[in-house]
């Protein structure tokens, strides 16, 4: 664990809820002297004496001025959030109220609160380790079922157990070859190596299943962002609009409406969809304006994870087609041909006209003909199968890093195994493994990385 943080015995106090006019405001007091600040200010009734998780009603007073009516709820340390005294004060959700009530714990003793500060005093206490401090965050930002449940199950220590177990096996293993050294002039060997050979295996497994999760936890926490292009009035404007079930994008058969890039979310199977319409790309233009828009299309497209390319069926050949595929298969990203207005010719006739083109996926966005499929379609480039409550997903680009280094030290001491290197320098690249794992978990950390991840976190968490 790591050492205490300097102002760590301080005690805080902050709104843990948000800020604004609501029915009430928390605000959250912990540390040392929260059961003596709340007692001073709280007038109903002496609550020194209080058994642990109670509630209590009464009126809330600075000195001889009534502030309001509330709420106290008690939780004795360590049996709470933060591993300390905690008090959580409810009151009227009037903005003024709330700050005087604030005022009112800073003017006896508190300090107020820095973003995050609740959950690094948690993690500092033994309550939550680093992987689930950071799913605290995770599970505040979710804003689909996905993301939730990912966090959720992180919280909970899904995450920690699978790094728990391995770091547990590569200790075990690592104090037997200490063992050995200290006898090294007897030559005896206490730790069996074809039992590490399938530890390390097993070791290596667990990382790269780990590592791979990664590329579904950063969509289900950052989401996908789609680029929609196309040539003008191909219906890319109008794709927008029914995809999102609304008139978002202004709608014209005049060519080159849309300027610039417009931004919406489309939530598919509880995963974020970020779908850019972008202005029609033309060969040539003289508009200042629809070039700029032009211009920004383009680097959408190359920035974009998925691209919707869409084209009026009856405004190209096949030859023109394939030429356009291939020059975006170009670029790093997903390609989906999306062939619109198939509602004009027969299904035959367009099948037969682009037969040579693989993966094309007609619509007609006007009248919504294939929209469901497109979705699906989308869904599935970037998202193979939801998890399920029970799997672990690493969403968090500081984790992917270490299990990058975990997986290059696991590498290492398998070739030490290979070429039978001495148990000394074979301890040392079980050490280094051992170091990122804990690294990840915080139990190997220093005060600027936590500063930097609690500073990510609201203010009352």
């Amino acid at each position: 664990m790591t050492n205490k943080l300097s102002g760590w015995q301080d005690t805080i106090v902050a709104l843990a809820t948000p800020p604004g006019v609501g029915a009430i405001g928390v605000i959250r007091l912990s540390g040392d002297k929260a059961f003596g600040i709340i007692n001073n200010l709280f007038s109903s009734k002496d609550l020194s004496g209080k058994p642990s998780h109670t509630i209590h009603v009464g009126l809330i007073k600075d000195e001889d001025k009534l502030i309001d009516e509330v709420v106290v709820s008690l939780f004795k340390g360590p049996k709470s959030y933060t591993g300390e005294d905690v008090v959580e004060i409810s009151c009227h959700g009037s903005p003024y109220v709330q700050q005087q009530v604030l005022q009112a714990c800073v003017n006896h003793g508190a300090r107020m609160a820095k973003p995050g500060e609740y959950t690094q005093r948690a993690f500092l206490n033994g309550k939550l380790d680093l992987t689930q401090a950071e799913a605290v965050a995770d599970l505040i930002a979710s804003n689909t079922a996905a993301s939730q449940k990912t966090a959720l199950y992180n919280i909970r220590g899904g995450f920690s157990g699978v790094l728990k177990m391995l770091r547990e096996e590569l200790i075990s293993f690592s104090a037997l070859i200490e063992l050995e050294l200290d006898f090294s002039q007897e030559d005896v060997e206490f730790a069996d190596r074809k039992k590490f050979y399938e530890l390390i295996r097993s070791a290596q497994t667990t990382t790269a299943q780990l590592l791979t999760s990664f590329q579904l936890g950063n969509v289900i926490k950052n989401g996908v962002s789609v680029a929609i292009i196309g040539k003008p009035n191909a219906g890319k404007s109008t794709l927008l609009n029914t995809l999102l079930n609304e008139n978002r994008a202004i709608v014209s058969e005049i060519a080159g409406t849309t300027r610039d890039t417009i931004e919406e979310v489309l939530n598919i199977n509880g995963i974020l969809f970020r779908l850019i319409d972008t202005a029609g790309i033309r060969e040539h233009s003289t508009d200042t304006i629809e070039l700029v828009g032009i211009e920004r299309s383009l680097e959408k497209m190359k920035s974009a994870d998925v691209v919707l390319y869409i084209f009026d069926v009856n405004q190209i050949t096949a030859a023109e087609l394939e030429v356009i595929a291939d020059m975006l298969h170009g670029n790093n990203n997903t390609i989906i041909l999306v062939g619109n207005k198939a509602d004009i010719a027969t299904t035959n006739e367009i099948k037969d006209k682009f037969s040579g083109i693989d993966n094309i996926h007609f619509i007609s966005a006007k009248n919504k003909m294939g929209i469901d499929e497109l979705k699906d379609v989308i869904f599935k480039s970037t998202v193979h199968e939801l998890p399920s409550s029970e799997s672990v997903i690493v969403t968090n680009a500081r984790h992917q890093q270490a299990l990058q280094q975990v997986e290059r030290s696991l590498n290492d001491i398998e070739t030490g195994l290979n070429n039978v290197i001495s148990g000394d320098l074979l301890a040392l690249d079980i050490r280094r493994c051992l170091h990122y794992i804990s690294e990840i978990t915080g139990d190997i950390s220093n005060e600027d990385v936590l500063d930097f991840i609690f500073s990510k976190f609201c203010i009352g968490k």
